[in-house]
């Protein structure tokens, strides 16, 4: 895989994932809070589920980065499971749903519009690091990862991982708001 191509694709997901948080900006806090059933994620527990991702990913992603003495290679060569983690977190039409930990999931958190500026700034760092690892070796820098400390992905598989994750819970916020228009359609 071209570690061009990769990193132009996973930057205009990226930008698509903040300009979709800086419309939600421009709602209520009661349109941001807006649950469609009480077990169901509201847009801002969405985004502060990707921000407490954001707390760990980011850090450990420039910290890998700025030690790494690793020649840069222009080909990225995913791993076994990081190949498989990055596309079970793309969405589709046929996603399931997946159980997160409860350390990361916000619900019954309350949460305000700070949340969404938040992750305005992560995606501004995420744009920083896809930027920085141009010049980095995305198949031999290895980085942590949350579920295990003794499993290591590759950089571009964890970039592939984030992205993908924060694509995911980006449409699920947009869905949200859809259900609450069309809920507010019928009453």
């Amino acid at each position: 895989m071209e570690v061009q191509q990769l990193i132009a694709s996973l930057s205009a997901l990226t930008e698509q994932n903040k300009a979709a948080a800086k419309d939600f900006l421009n709602l209520e806090e009661s349109q941001l809070n807006f649950k469609p059933f009480p077990e169901k994620w509201s847009v801002l527990e969405c985004i502060e589920h990707l921000n407490r991702y954001g707390r760990f990913y980011l850090p450990e992603i420039e910290s890998r980065m700025a030690k790494s003495q690793h020649a840069a290679s222009a080909t990225f060569k995913p791993g076994i499971l990081g190949d498989y983690f990055a596309k079970s977190m793309e969405p589709s039409p046929n996603m399931k749903t997946m159980n997160t930990f409860k350390s990361m999931n916000p619900i019954a958190s309350e949460l305000h519009k700070g949340c969404i500026e938040e992750f305005i700034e992560q995606q501004d760092r995420m744009m920083a690091c896809l930027e920085t690892s141009k010049a980095k070796n995305l198949t031999k820098i290895k980085t942590s990862i949350t579920i295990s400390n003794w499993i290591k992905l590759r950089l571009g598989d964890t970039f592939r991982v984030v992205v993908n994750h924060n694509w995911r819970h980006v449409l699920q916020a947009q869905n949200t708001l859809s259900l609450q228009s069309a809920s507010e359609s019928v009453t």
